[in-house]
């Protein structure tokens, strides 16, 4: 199978440290969440590239079902929640997808079917709750 794209970032000091990329696009200050800190944080980063991952995967499905939506139509935004219980830290996920021009029956096949298709639902499968939602209704998995 072929790798179509391999990416690299690294992070020094933790969540109080810096995430740079060795192309220089990713040069960042991280603190940790709710800190005020100067900088961001790993859940902000992984709410980012999940809901850009997933608006993509939207896109893919709105083709499959050959339902008109453009790009700029769709905006996913991820919610990350750190959380903590006995066993220690843990993840959840939110995905709310704004899908304009698209009747809500559509919106939620769209994103039910994206879930399946996305490459970080696929890695976050069975290991986190994740919760989706159109046009801020629930979407039933």
């Amino acid at each position: 199978m072929p790798v179509l794209a391999s990416e690299v970032a690294s992070a020094t000091a933790g969540r109080e440290g810096k995430a740079t990329s060795p192309d220089g696009k990713i040069n960042l200050n991280l603190s940790p969440p709710g800190s005020n800190g100067p900088g961001t944080n790993p859940e902000q980063l992984f709410a980012a590239g999940y809901s850009a991952c997933f608006g993509g995967a939207i896109g893919v499905a709105a083709m499959m079902a050959k339902v008109p939506l453009r790009a700029a139509d769709i905006t996913v935004t991820a919610t990350v929640n750190l959380n903590k219980d006995d066993t220690g830290y843990f993840l959840d996920v939110t995905l709310n997808a704004a899908l304009n021009g698209v009747d809500q029956s559509n919106a939620e096949a769209l994103v039910a079917k994206a879930h399946t298709l996305c490459p970080y639902s696929k890695a976050t499968r069975g290991n986190i709750e994740v919760k989706l939602q159109a046009n801020g209704k629930p979407v039933h998995q």
